[in-house]
């Protein structure tokens, strides 16, 4: 899948998702895209997954086992992990924005309109241990143009 028809599938339902949670769309689409390798993951493809969300034992939904690589007593292994099955990418964005919503740690975000500074205040509350996460998101959204989805779903 191009950049181009991953935001296109995309896009969709993340300008729904904006509308209902204010996460801005261009920060679904550019995290989407760079935790699934713009759709091209096996598990955006068989799953709808495109945030890499493992299914807990909180999770009642539909289930993808597939294998992944755990650094476990100092060595790399391979090992089944269960993951978050879902029927379309709209359920994904919405559970990925609920994650987003219910953890207070993310509440600080909220406060910003734009996909590069929500990315900016999400990564700064301890979203991934990549210290540049955010910047890769904000070269995401400059590089693809997708602030002007912000400004059409506000």
């Amino acid at each position: 899948m191009t950049p181009s028809d991953f935001i296109a599938a995309i896009s969709p339902a993340a300008k729904a998702s904006a509308k209902a949670t204010k996460i801005p769309a261009s920060f679904s689409i550019a995290q989407g895209a760079l935790e699934s390798g713009w759709g091209t993951s096996a598990l955006s493809k068989q799953a709808f997954n495109l945030f890499g969300v493992k299914a807990d034992p909180s999770w009642h939904g539909d289930i993808l086992t597939m294998d992944t690589r755990e650094f476990l007593k100092g060595q790399w292994i391979t090992v089944p992990a269960k993951w978050r099955k879902y029927p379309g990418w709209q359920a994904c964005i919405d559970d990925h924005a609920a994650f987003l919503m219910d953890n207070p740690r993310y509440r600080p975000a909220f406060a910003y309109t734009s996909g590069s500074t929500f990315a900016l205040a999400v990564a700064a509350a301890g979203y991934a241990t990549d210290p540049q996460y955010g910047q890769k998101i904000v070269s995401i959204i400059k590089a693809h143009g997708l602030s002007a989805l912000d400004m059409a779903t506000a």
